[in-house]
Order: C-alpha cells, then structure tokens, then sequence
C-alpha cells in the first residue's frame, strides 16, 4: 500500500471505524465508516487521492495520535 500521505489504516467492522494513520505519526479515527468505502479505499491504486475524495471531511473523526503512540497527554 504505498503512499505519500498514509502510513497504514485498519477498519473494524463492528465499530464502523477506520483507524489511519499517516506518515506524519498522526493517527485519526473516522466513525461510522461504511464496510463498502472501507473496502473500497483497501482497494484503491491512490489511497491519498481516495481518501481526500471520499473520507476526508465527510465522516466525524478524532485524533488519538498520543493514546494510539502510548505518549501522555498534558
């Protein structure tokens, strides 16, 4: 999966969560995730491209960079 902007994602199907993480370190968590746009950015030739198509902006999410790092918050 390479890619200039993303690292690495996981989708948890149960949750409807994606978990991505981007080469920067940062780590978001985008909820209520369709499994079929889970699929289909896992699919994707350009997942930079895919997700600021059709994730970025469109699904609430929340960054847990410093509990996903195991750093503590100050």
């Amino acid at each position: 999966m390479p890619s200039s902007v993303i690292r690495f994602f996981r989708y948890a199907p149960d949750r409807r969560e994606l978990k991505v993480t981007f080469v920067s370190g940062r780590v978001y968590v985008y909820e209520d995730v369709p499994a079929e746009l889970a699929a289909a950015f896992k699919d994707a030739r350009a997942k930079g491209t895919f997700f600021n198509q059709h994730i970025r902006d469109r699904y609430a999410c929340h960054e847990i960079t410093r509990e996903y790092s195991g750093q503590a918050g100050s």
